[in-house]
């Protein structure tokens, strides 16, 4: 079962990068995330004071957000720093990469999961989940091949560091959720709604230091409807992720590499929408990324 919720976690991933691409275009990134991180505050808010007067019926439905020790939140408040210096990365690199680049570069995630998963958890890949492992760097490898092409030169440009940089904290951050879903016991909506929480004032204080920094960024923030639905579609997406990773029997690597799978909206769809160059080429690469992940799952 918690394969099929990872799947569809992609999904709503894979519609969520469609609209972070729309939102962020010609706006102030930052802004844009601090407007989906309100959002998404927003959304747990009624849970958090439903689970004060209606606990059984909120707790029935899988929506309970329970108390939690200062030294949980102080956990929590860990994870909302990674995933923040990650967003921040994120961010800035889709606002000047196009998202067939960007998305493919993410998908390297599983890559140092795996790692991860290996040296912390001690989960043991059989042979088909290593060569599907490789598979999906070697894929990488060819995005940046095709990049070039792009006016992208994946040595000297900086966005690119700034992707990578952003991938391997969030493989880090996907590391840390297991520990927190299975070893503190978190349920969803309690780790989703104290994230939203920190991370918001992490990246409100973000934004409040750059403005008052740089008066150019004044009138730069653009609202747009995409804002306010990448934070519902991000958290609909880790709702049923958290959801999956609750289940003992869960393998932080393949559930990491199954979400992987959002690429086939980003690079089709998204190329499409975007209207953006060598949509054919970037299939043969994305084949490959595909390709892992089906080695990884059916393995």
């Amino acid at each position: 079962m918690w394969m099929y919720l990872g799947l569809i976690a992609a999904l709503f991933l894979g519609l969520h990068n469609l609209c972070k691409k729309h939102a962020v275009q010609g706006n102030d990134a930052f802004s844009v995330l601090l407007g989906t991180l309100i959002t998404g505050f927003l959304l747990f808010l009624p849970l958090f004071f439903g689970s004060k007067y209606y606990p059984e019926e909120l707790e029935a439905i899988g929506l309970f957000v329970s108390d939690i020790s200062l030294k949980t939140h102080g956990f929590i408040f860990i994870k909302s720093m990674i995933m923040a210096s990650s967003w921040v990365l994120a961010y800035q690199a889709l606002k000047h990469l196009p998202i067939t680049i960007v998305t493919p570069i993410r998908s390297a995630g599983p890559f140092f999961t795996f790692i991860g998963a290996i040296l912390i958890y001690q989960e043991r890949p059989n042979f088909l989940q290593w060569i599907g492992f490789f598979l999906i760097i070697f894929s990488v490898f060819l995005y940046s091949k095709i990049g070039k092409k792009e006016g992208i030169n994946f040595k000297n440009n900086k966005w690119i560091y700034a992707i990578i940089g952003a991938t391997f904290l969030g493989a880090s951050s996907g590391l840390y959720d297991k520990f927190l879903i299975q070893s503190l016991a978190l349920n969803p909506p309690t780790l989703q709604f104290w994230f939203c929480t920190y991370t918001m004032l992490i990246i409100g204080l973000v934004v409040l230091i750059t403005r008052s920094t740089n008066p150019n960024l004044k009138g730069t923030f653009k609202w747009r409807w995409t804002i306010p639905m990448v934070g519902i579609l991000l958290q609909t997406a880790d709702y049923f992720y958290f959801k999956a990773l609750q289940d003992p029997d869960a393998l932080i690597m393949l559930l990491s590499a199954i979400k992987r799978s959002q690429i086939l909206i980003a690079v089709v769809v998204g190329g499409f929408i975007f209207k953006e160059q060598n949509k054919r080429k970037k299939l043969v690469p994305l084949a490959g990324i595909m390709l892992g992940v089906f080695l990884i799952l059916y393995s």
